[in-house]
C-alpha cells in the first residue's frame, strides 16, 4: 500500500469548498482535541464573525457536548493541519449544513454518526448553529472541493 492510499483511506473526504464550513471544521477539530473552552477555536470564530462570535461559539460548544454525551461510537477527528476530512467529520459537517432544511434527514444522519436511537439535542443544536452562521451572513454551503 502506498502512502497516498493510506491517507485517502483515513481521510477520504476533501475539505469543504465553503470557507465558512472550513472555519466550522477548524473549530470542531480544536474543541474535539483540546476541549470546549479552546481559545484557538474561540479566536477563529471571533476573527470570522467579529463581535457576533458568541452565538456560534456557544452553539458549537452545545453541539459538541451533546454529540459527546449521546455518542455510542468514537468519532475520528483529524488534526487541524489536515487538508482532508475523516468520515466522522464529513458526516457532522454535512449534518450541520443540512439541518435547517431537512430535520428528519439530519436526525437520521446524526443517529448513524453517533450510533444512538435518538439524538434530538444534537439535532436542535445543529439547526441552531447552522441558523446562527446564516443569520451572521456566513451560510454553510454544501459543495465540496478537491
Amino acid at each position: 500500500m502506498t502512502a497516498t492510499t493510506d491517507i485517502t483511506s483515513l481521510l477520504p473526504t476533501p475539505l469543504p469548498a465553503c470557507y465558512n464550513s472550513r472555519i466550522l471544521l477548524f473549530a470542531i477539530r480544536r474543541m474535539a482535541a483540546h476541549g470546549l473552552n479552546d481559545a484557538h477555536a474561540a479566536h477563529a470564530l471571533l476573527g470570522w464573525f467579529g463581535l457576533g462570535f458568541r452565538r456560534p461559539l456557544v452553539l458549537l460548544r452545545a453541539l459538541m457536548a451533546e454529540v459527546s454525551r449521546v455518542s455510542e461510537r468514537r468519532l475520528a477527528v483529524a488534526p487541524c493541519c489536515c487538508r482532508r476530512m475523516t468520515r466522522s467529520e464529513a458526516a457532522l459537517i454535512a449534518a450541520i449544513q443540512a439541518a435547517p432544511a431537512d430535520a428528519a434527514g439530519t436526525h437520521d444522519a446524526l443517529r448513524a454518526l453517533t450510533g444512538t436511537r435518538h439524538c434530538l439535542g444534537a439535532l436542535s443544536s445543529a439547526q441552531a448553529l447552522a441558523q446562527a452562521f446564516d443569520d451572521l451572513g456566513r451560510p454553510l454551503e454544501v459543495a465540496a472541493a478537491d
